[in-house]
């Protein structure tokens, strides 16, 4: 809907037995729109988010519309947009789902970065680093409740007249579990672009820290009136998040001291483990700097660089015949231990957020690997006349295609061999002997990874479909160990099928694919055998 008929639909229209009048349109989303209000009973203005007329006809819709409202109620505090009530309605026939919050009278956190763009190049650093820190105000609250942002951006920031920050749109927040939560729907990353952290571009699970990334990314946006990672597609900027990385702020902008590098540093880490520990931890940091240096007006380098991702063109779809480029910039593998370069030193995450003290998360196909041509038949074809038939001309080709015919053959005998006893695709059915056991382990080999587990809940107690509360969401075995897998599938008496994966990314034992596909909705008591594709360790033939 657009957003001018919503205000002619719903301008004058009231809710919860008159108490709420709509008035003007202040924004719209995918599954809902906010509203100016006046409140009758505490003549108050308030801003009121409904969902969807379309969404508000879902049983299953209302109710995470509703404890969306039930989370957000319980974060009190001076920088978050505090939600008063909550409730439905019947407007044109239909069930209202709605959300009373507080209307906060100023502007967004992006406006006032604009204005200071365009009069001073970028906002100053004293002034950036004490917004960011009421930012994390606002999320330390949060977190300490269990609730991940999962979206922080200027956008989602409000800057009030008399400057007070105020955090706003939890509306795709969600609860942490056993420290850490899923960030997908099938084929969806939640959040940003710009803004999110590597584990959420590469769709996996999230906590706190990924919160502080985000913050990392606005901080750096504010002090140089630019993104560290931009580009035309997102598929170019999650490449970005993931293996590029960012150049130092005062490289963009002269007036910025260390202390403000060493800070974005460390909160853009791409292993969650090198960044700060906690919302408190970065606060403390950004006050500790606003107030170690004189402010100076910002000094923005023209045409300063800035990684900008265009190399996921040519590292995913090299050109024809050619061997794939080198990614630009340095590029790091995400997740895997580096050197401390900042003063801060090693952080110690809690073991509440569920990352291991360690790297050692592996990059996902196609991610900063160059893909491999394979060299053509004839490499040094001897010159001579050309002739028909089975002459000389022809005979490295035929030469060439009797190698691969055998290397075929044999291929063939030695995967019949491997599978003698059990190796075919259902062989998933038997015990703990996982079905990516390899007789053969050949260069390149990559071993097993057994911390990725799943815990049999996931499976015993599956969640609820949105939709049909009949039915479940399939759980996302993908990158889990097949021995924790297959655990807790037989927690749920589920039927499985699993075949080998050459590949060795994520080594011996990983899930690499499923079907049906995570989340999924299914039929519990007509259960569809769940087949998974088990890697290896070794790479692709």
């Amino acid at each position: 809907m657009s957003q001018d008929g919503a205000q002619g639909r719903y301008a004058g229209r009231a809710l919860a037995a008159g108490r709420y009048q709509l008035r003007d349109l202040l924004g719209e989303g995918g599954m809902a729109s906010v509203h100016l209000a006046y409140d009758a009973v505490l003549d108050r203005q308030v801003a009121i988010k409904t969902l969807h007329t379309e969404l508000g006809r879902e049983q299953a819709f209302r109710e995470r519309f509703r404890r969306e409202a039930q989370a957000v109620a319980k974060l009190t505090h001076t920088n978050i947009v505090s939600v008063f009530d909550t409730g439905e309605d019947e407007l044109d026939g239909s069930t209202m789902p709605y959300i009373v919050m507080e209307y906060v009278e100023g502007r967004p956190l992006g406006s006032v970065l604009d204005e200071d763009v365009r009069r001073f190049g970028a906002m100053s650093a004293d002034h950036a680093l004490k917004v960011t820190a009421d930012v994390l105000a606002a999320l330390e609250i949060s977190h300490e409740m269990g609730l991940v942002h999962r979206d922080i951006k200027p956008g989602n920031v409000m800057v009030t007249k008399r400057g007070v920050v105020k955090v706003m749109d939890f509306g795709i927040a969600r609860a942490m579990q056993s420290g850490v939560t899923s960030m997908t729907q099938t084929g969806m990353v939640v959040g940003t672009p710009q803004y999110l952290s590597p584990e959420q571009a590469l769709g996996r699970g999230v906590d706190a820290r990924s919160d502080l990334y985000s913050v990392g990314v606005m901080l750096f946006q504010l002090v140089t009136g630019r993104l560290p990672f931009d580009a035309d597609s997102p598929l170019a900027i999650a490449y970005a998040h993931v293996q590029e990385e960012p150049v130092a702020p005062s490289s963009v902008n002269r007036a910025l001291p260390p202390a403000v590098d060493a800070l974005v540093a460390r909160a853009l880490k791409k292993n969650p483990n090198e960044r700060f520990p906690s919302a408190v931890a970065m606060r403390d940091e950004c006050l500790r700097v606003a107030a170690s240096f004189h402010a100076t007006p910002p000094s923005i380098v023209p045409g300063a660089p800035t990684p900008s991702g265009a190399g996921v063109g040519s590292a995913v779809f090299p050109p024809v015949d050619q061997a794939a480029p080198a990614p630009p910039g340095p590029v790091q593998t995400p997740y895997q231990p580096t050197p401390n370069p900042n003063p801060y030193g090693t952080p110690t995450p809690s073991p509440a957020y569920g990352y291991p003290q360690q790297g050692g998360y592996p990059t996902p196909a196609g991610y900063g690997q160059q893909p491999q041509t394979p060299p053509p038949y004839n490499l040094s074809p001897q010159p001579g006349p050309a002739s028909g038939g089975g002459g000389k001309g022809n005979r490295p080709v035929i030469i060439g295609a009797i190698v691969v015919s055998v290397l075929a053959v044999g291929g063939l005998i030695a995967a019949l061999a491997l599978n003698n006893g059990g190796g075919s695709g259902d062989e998933g059915k038997g015990g703990d002997s996982s079905a990516s056991a390899s007789a053969t382990k050949v260069s390149g080999y990559r071993g097993p990874d057994t911390s990725k587990t799943i815990d049999s809940s996931e499976c015993s107690e599956p969640q609820e479909s949105y939709n049909d509360p009949d039915k479940i969401r399939l759980p996302d075995f993908r990158f889990k160990y097949i021995k924790s897998v297959k655990e807790c599938l037989q927690a749920a008496g589920w039927e499985v099928a699993t075949k080998n994966v050459d590949e060795n990314t994520y080594g011996q034992g990983a899930v690499i694919n499923q079907f049906p596909s995570a989340d999924t909705d299914v039929d519990p008591k007509n259960m569809p055998e769940i087949e998974l594709g088990v890697s290896t360790g070794n790479p692709p033939s």
